[in-house]
């Protein structure tokens, strides 16, 4: 597949789709919180591009702050249809979710968790679904080997997987596993998909690693031109197979790919539906974003002011035609790629969907 040229019809949708993009930027209506509940973590993963720290120096931020910030959003959101994502860190170092959990049922709010499944034995899972989970992430980041060098542990692979074992069993709980694709495990997922599907996971999410945080460290967890194209065919294909349901991240415009690899067209929602609350209490969009992307903080400013009034950079983004965007062709379906591969400072592009899929093409 030749991911620059794409077919008329699909170019129609396309349009279509800018149109859509176009009416949710101007109602910016928020429907998914993720709340950075701690920087505390039980591993060192050689690709995290948060904070995150074994005993980090910023404390856990109190339930009640966040609770205050939320309640804010009263006469703005409807709780029963937007979601709060806690994470982290990891957020299961936390002893008191289960207190938060239910606080954010009371108020009407679905929540869920993004875990690296080191803490999600039955006992704890069971404990916090009674207290309203609705949504569990776990992380599978390979085969053993590949998996615990990425996660620098030598349990966090059986942890995960048996943590991923517990998740098929539950009727009532949306949840899928994310995988991070690398040069290490790229050969890999095919073996990876076939232990899912055994296993009885029905959806799958596979994201790419770029030159942010950590990562920056390690070359070899960035896909090279042809493994990169490479997996958006290994995604198409899974997808035919109907087999399990796998979708790419929401990272950037793919082109021909697009809606061959993931079930919408790429949109950057951050700042437009999505918002978080970091563990400083910074008011982002999501989690990665930091630094010149930071819009308020709930310990000086209201939330749904920030929410309804700020965010110009995330919902104008004529600020990012410039560099290798200023000429392309695909840029009023891109504007500019998802907001966490700029530069926090510069704004700089830092990497580009399309250039990748392009330079194994050539």
């Amino acid at each position: 597949m030749n991911a620059l040229k794409i077919p008329f019809r699909k170019k129609l949708a396309l349009n279509l789709y800018r149109k859509y993009k176009g009416n949710e930027t101007r109602l910016h209506q928020l429907n998914y919180i993720l709340w950075e509940c701690t920087l505390r973590c039980n591993l060192n993963c050689i690709h995290c591009g948060s904070d995150c720290k074994k005993d980090s120096s910023i404390k856990d931020m109190p339930a009640e702050d966040f609770f205050a910030a939320i309640d804010q959003l009263k006469n703005s959101v409807n709780p029963n249809n937007t979601m709060i994502v806690l994470t982290g860190g990891e957020a299961l170092v936390r002893k008191d979710l289960e207190k938060i959990g239910l606080q954010l049922y009371q108020r009407g709010f679905p929540w869920g968790i993004v875990t690296n499944g080191m803490l999600l034995n039955k006992p704890r899972l069971d404990s916090l679904i009674q207290s309203g989970l609705r949504a569990v992430t776990v992380s599978l980041d390979g085969m053993e080997e590949s998996h615990n060098w990425l996660r620098g542990n030598k349990n966090s692979f059986i942890n995960a997987f048996n943590a991923i074992k517990l998740l098929p069993g539950i009727p009532e709980l949306k949840y899928d596993v994310v995988t991070c694709a690398n040069q290490k495990n790229f050969q890999e997922l095919n073996t990876l998909k076939e232990i899912l599907i055994k296993t009885g996971v029905k959806e799958w999410r596979i994201f790419t690693v770029f030159p942010i945080g950590r990562a920056s460290e390690h070359k070899e967890l960035q896909l090279n031109p042809a493994e990169f194209k490479g997996l958006f065919d290994f995604i198409k294909q899974t997808r035919h197979e109907n087999k399990i349901k796998l979708n790419y991240g929401c990272e950037g415009f793919l082109g021909n790919y697009e809606s061959e690899v993931r079930d919408n067209f790429f949109f950057c929602r951050a700042g437009i539906n999505i918002a978080s609350i970091l563990a400083d209490g910074s008011i982002s969009a999501c989690p990665n974003l930091r630094e010149n992307f930071i819009q308020g903080n709930i310990y000086k400013d209201n939330f749904a002011e920030v929410w309804q009034n700020r965010y110009k950079i995330f919902r104008d983004r004529s600020w990012t035609k410039t560099g290798i965007c200023a000429d392309c062709a695909f840029y009023k379906y891109c504007e500019g790629n998802g907001m966490h591969l700029r530069n926090e400072k510069t704004g700089e592009l830092l990497f580009c969907h399309l250039k990748r899929i392009e330079e194994n093409e050539k």
